[in-house]
């Protein structure tokens, strides 16, 4: 079988969906949100030296930044990164058994602190009920 359709229609069909695709093509201004187009004034055959140049700027501006960032140990020590060394996942559990063990500590030693005549006696509290 023997395709026998003429080719000025496929032309004609051709030239309507160009007219059609011209017609709904997006603007300069459009391009340039998109980042498909640079917005530049620098002209068309220097416009590849200046995004290189751009990028090389930012390249040693991250280098710069990277070599003076803190070590993890000083994050540690600024109390900005936590000490444990759990997984991400179990850090928010390490967390609360902390608490929870500092809480049952200081429970624990305000239920063995000396009562106030006995720190009389031994000459740390004074005999001013005041003080008390």
């Amino acid at each position: 079988m023997i395709d026998e359709t003429p080719l000025s229609a496929s032309l004609s069909e051709r030239r309507n969906s160009l007219e059609k695709h011209l017609q709904t093509r997006p603007d300069q201004r459009d391009l340039k949100e998109r980042h498909i187009l640079l917005d530049t004034n620098v002209a068309p055959s220097l416009q590849a030296a200046s995004q290189g140049l751009a990028r090389q700027s930012t390249t040693d501006s991250l280098k710069k930044h990277l070599e003076k960032r803190p070590d993890r140990e000083v994050l540690i020590d600024r109390n900005i990164l936590p000490a444990v060394n759990a997984a991400p996942a179990l850090q928010a559990h390490a967390r609360e058994l902390e608490k929870n063990m500092r809480a049952d500590s200081l429970e624990q030693k305000i239920q063995h602190r000396p009562q106030p005549d006995e720190l009389i006696s031994h000459g740390i509290l004074g005999d001013d009920p005041r003080t008390l």
